[in-house]
């Protein structure tokens, strides 16, 4: 047997075996990089009478009484004493044994969360360990590990199997590569890689308590750094290998183009001209174009793509631009439409609700060359065939699984061709998120907002003063401005306090008899949809009430202001689309953030940057901090950027370092490119797909 077969330790048969083969451990090896996910300090014990709501401690004291409280969920509370304060244990579950051993004049010794009780302060389910009436117990002499588990593995079990692998890694009979570069190690004064796991896994005495539990230890930092240059080497690889792959050179210049660029009502802005440049010299190569485009809301994105995709169609192409909802891709389909009507060029249609004769007609249409195609989901279904696709633009990719977008992509397969990929994302993306995620994959950015554009004021006021803000609005609109007044759902909802857009309207029609009120929102069938939105950007109405699908795609220049309701309830993102929907015409905008109180200190944080700042790149930066890489990108469900270690806003500082050092591996150690990215990344490596 192998000396890192997990069978080499004991206790471990097939059954156990198996269920760390779930959680990705298939060696020893494995097992050293399965880390611990928190520590706990049991090395001493706090007075009670010093504690606060939100910090995890650990106690001890006498129980002054025990008794179990009835209700429609019973639970045990048990009042601790130990002579500075007391502080109650509550339990959910519990057994006849348990009130015994927690009966009045027992000793416990308790580790938990401490929170806000009915009766002051409480630890809810802490794990406790009753003491003997003179007993007195050593505490830890040093920080416990917790780790990540699944159901049937205890802690107890992750302890007992690490520290077998922790002593052959000590008695050598376990061998771990080093694999960052000796000069790394020691210009950023990091340990190696085996002392590093042992600080790790068992923190000595004398290691620095604080470090370790803000994540910042020198060992920390020394696996954080492997761990992003594996993530950053596996993203270069996947972008290597789509770039080995042929494609269509689009190397015709059509005088459509020019034609198209005569037919605007206004001029490309620099940032533009430049973007589009990289685009087209992109396409005219034989290998397919892989490049993110990504800029601030109102940056001016949707004519880029205009021009990527007549580059396209003057070359005899199809070009397929897709978008993950209905009222998006209906944008792109309108603007398109109007735009290339003078080219005599008319855009096919494909979403899910287009069915029947039209479904019949477009899926013929699409198979028999026609050059633009647009849709949602619906391009990616099995029925769609291109007859050339040589252009995939994906807007707002971070919202589409990876196996429909692959979906898409092998319908411009023919052999080893693929068609070129543009993708589009109205969301700034953190500088140190994109170096990660976006490794290796060609990155323009527009960042430049066209001539004229104002930034938009925003405050954030009270739900009770929503009288004065309606006023407000009642007041802007009579001055000939347009507003939209934003709902978080569509009906009521017992679970969450939110007002329904519906009622929103009603009220409002009523309060604001003078103003003509619309409403629209993602129940609406599309031609109802439509109506509503069209009357809007024609004036003929003057506030419109809606829900979210308003994000993203709507143009109305004379609409200068923006409310919306329950803003504690949207992340930062999604509030920054929001308000780019005005501050579109030459007229003053402003965004009122309406909050029901109390909110939380995260919310408070999120309506306090979208106070102080229009710039979506600092909003990014910010929404990274608060929500994580996962959720910002949308790749939680992938597995991509679930960081054991590492931490992009912690570890920011580490960053720069890895681009020169991926390029050094790849160029001159490629077996210890794989090894990283298996140690690391494993299958998640194959999220891009692409």
């Amino acid at each position: 047997m192998a000396a890192d077969e997990l069978q080499q330790l004991n206790g471990v048969g097939p059954s156990l075996a198996g269920r760390l083969n779930g959680l990705g451990i298939h060696t020893v090896s494995d097992l050293l990089f399965h880390l611990p996910l928190r520590y706990e300090d049991r090395t001493r014990l706090s007075a009670m009478g010093s504690l606060s709501a939100g910090e995890t401690a650990q106690i001890e004291g006498e129980v002054e009484h025990a008794a179990v409280i009835p209700g429609r969920r019973p639970s045990l509370l048990v009042m601790l004493s130990d002579g500075t304060g007391r502080l109650s244990l509550r339990f959910f579950h519990f057994r006849a044994h348990q009130r015994q051993q927690l009966a009045r004049g027992a000793r416990l010794r308790c580790f938990g969360e401490v929170r806000a009780g009915f009766r002051g302060l409480e630890m809810v389910h802490p794990s406790y360990l009753r003491l003997g009436p003179d007993e007195q117990k050593p505490l830890a002499d040093r920080l416990s590990p917790i780790y990540p588990t699944t159901e049937g593995l205890g802690q107890g079990t992750w302890i007992k199997l690490t520290d077998q692998a922790l002593n052959r890694l000590r008695k050598e009979q376990l061998t771990l590569r080093e694999l960052l570069p000796e000069s790394m190690l020691q210009d950023l004064r990091l340990p190696g890689l085996t002392a590093a796991l042992h600080t790790i896994h068992r923190p000595p005495p004398d290691a620095d308590v604080h470090a370790l539990v803000q994540r910042t230890h020198p060992a920390q930092h020394r696996l954080a750094m492997e761990e992003l240059l594996a993530h950053n080497l596996s993203m270069r690889l996947l972008h290597q290998r789509q770039r080995q792959r042929q494609a269509r050179a689009l190397e015709q210049v059509s005088t459509i183009e020019a034609q198209f660029l005569q037919g605007l009502p206004f001029a490309l802005t620099g940032a533009q001209q430049r973007v589009v440049a990289e685009l087209h010299r992109d396409m005219t190569r034989t290998h397919p174009m892989l490049r993110l485009v990504h800029g601030d809301v109102g940056s001016g994105k949707t004519v880029v793509a205009a021009l990527a995709a007549l580059r396209a169609v003057g070359n005899g192409q199809q070009v397929a631009i897709v978008a993950p909802t209905e009222i998006l891709a209906e944008q792109h389909l309108r603007v398109f439409s109007d735009w290339f009507a003078p080219l005599d060029l008319k855009p096919i249609w494909l979403s899910g609700k287009v069915t029947g004769k039209a479904r019949t007609e477009a899926l013929a249409a699409i198979a028999g060359g026609a050059g633009v195609v647009i849709g949602t989901h619906a391009l990616m279904q099995d029925s769609v065939a291109f007859k050339n696709l040589s252009l995939v633009i994906v807007d707002e990719q971070h919202r589409f699984g990876v196996d429909q977008r692959m979906a898409l992509l092998r319908k411009g397969q023919d052999g080893n061709t693929r068609p070129h990929q543009l993708i589009m994302t109205a969301t700034p993306i953190p500088r140190t998120l994109a170096m990660t995620a976006y490794a290796g994959l060609e990155v323009s950015v527009i960042d430049e907002l066209p001539a004229g554009r104002k930034p938009v004021k925003t405050a954030a006021i009270a739900s009770e003063r929503r009288e004065t803000v309606s006023e407000r609005v009642a007041a802007a609109c009579q001055q000939g401005r347009q507003a939209y007044w934003v709902c978080t759902l569509i009906e009521e909802s017992d679970s969450v306090q939110a007002k329904a857009a519906e009622e929103v309207a009603s009220d409002l029609s009523r309060r604001l008899s003078q103003l003509r009120v619309g409403l629209v929102h993602g129940r609406l069938k599309a031609p109802e949809k439509q109506a509503v939105m069209d009357a809007f950007k024609a004036g003929v109405i003057d506030l419109l009430v809606a829900t979210t699908v308003i994000e993203v795609g709507v143009d109305v220049p004379n609409a200068s202001l923006m409310i919306i309701e329950n803003a504690e309830r949207l992340g930062l993102s999604q509030l920054h689309q929001l308000r780019g929907r005005v501050g579109r015409g030459a007229a003053e905008s402003s965004c009122v953030l309406l909050f029901t109180s109390p909110i939380g200190k995260i919310a408070r944080q999120r309506l306090d940057i979208m106070r102080h700042s229009n710039d979506g790149f600092e909003i990014a930066e910010k929404d990274l901090e608060l929500r994580g890489p996962g959720e910002v990108l949308g790749t939680r469900q992938t597995g991509m950027l679930q960081f054991r270690v590492a931490d992009l806003v912690r570890d920011a500082h580490l960053l720069q370092r890895i681009p020169p050092v991926a390029e050094d591996l790849l160029a001159h150690h490629p077996a210890q490119v794989q090894a990283l990215i298996r140690r690391w990344v494993g299958d998640a490596a194959q999220f891009a797909g692409v």
